[in-house]
């Protein structure tokens, strides 16, 4: 579980933000977990609360966005949305001609401190 370790690391950025800052304690956070980056939100949100433990992010609120694989057709000529990461196929054409538009990773959009 590969989870932990993001979490981890994430809590990391986290407390040298707010240290940076002279918070007190993180109270929130909004993170973004890409279409193709194999990481499950339900274990991000156990790990996170495991992860913040101790630590100046202790009872932080986790806002996980997970957006889709935006796509663009060159046979339809459309812009579309993949069903699955695992499966590279227009749903209009069948087409495998596509420009995929997704992270394979996970970013912190916005800490929110006091």
């Amino acid at each position: 579980m590969h989870e932990i370790t993001l979490c981890q690391n994430a809590i990391e950025i986290m407390e040298q933000f707010g240290q940076q800052h002279q918070a007190r304690r993180i109270t929130a956070v909004w993170m973004e977990i890409g279409a193709f980056s194999c990481v499950e939100p339900d274990a991000v949100r156990f790990c996170f609360d495991l992860a913040c433990r101790e630590t100046l992010a202790e009872g932080c609120e986790l806002h996980l966005s997970l957006p889709a694989a935006e796509s663009w057709c060159h046979r339809c000529q459309q812009a579309i949305t993949l069903l699955s990461p695992g499966v590279l196929l227009c749903p209009q054409c069948g087409g495998r001609d596509l420009r995929v538009v997704a992270s394979d990773g996970m970013k912190i959009n916005r800490i929110e401190i006091e």
